[in-house]
């Protein structure tokens, strides 16, 4: 299912039919630096792992992370979308972009529609953006995106990692 088109890519649902894809990007260098190791190393746990980030997520909340393609060539780039926390009092918007596809303005682009989708399709009145205080790049972008830095919180419940968290309203 289709979730929104920018003039360079399209955001949908996961499916299996992704777990290549997923299994090549959440065993990425920036993604176990940034996001963690997700104990994903074969097709079956990226099955799994659809089945129980995405697909579920979908289902509980009509929304979660999508995957985003290349409009030109249908390529999977990376992961964009909303995750609901029960860290956070509303959802937070989340970006992956795989190295060959980083800095090339997909994730501005892409997180701008979705910020809208939010808005406008979803009727979110908040929306939170973190990251690490060292992923300066994901810094930048929560703030090129119009969101405010909020706090520092140790968003995933671990206490020796404190995360900056950022925040927009709706306008």
């Amino acid at each position: 299912m289709i979730i929104v088109q920018t003039p360079r890519a399209i955001v949908r649902h996961a499916t299996h039919d992704d777990a290549a894809f997923i299994l090549k990007l959440v065993n990425e260098p920036g993604w176990h630096r940034f996001i963690g190791d997700r104990n994903v190393h074969d097709l079956d746990a990226a099955r799994a792992y659809i089945d129980e980030r995405f697909l579920a997520s979908y289902a509980k909340y009509g929304f979660g992370s999508f995957v985003v393609c290349e409009k030109s060539s249908n390529t999977p780039i990376g992961l964009i979308g909303f995750v609901q926390r029960d860290s956070l009092d509303a959802p937070d918007i989340g970006f992956a972009i795989t190295d060959a596809y980083q800095s090339k303005g997909y994730a501005f682009e892409i997180c701008t529609a979705l910020i809208d989708y939010g808005w406008n399709d979803l009727g979110f009145d908040k929306i939170y953006g973190y990251c690490l205080p060292d992923n300066v790049p994901s810094l930048r972008l929560l703030e090129k995106l119009g969101l405010t830095y909020l706090r520092d919180q140790d968003v995933n419940h671990d206490a020796d990692e404190k995360c900056r968290v950022y925040g927009a309203t709706r306008p």
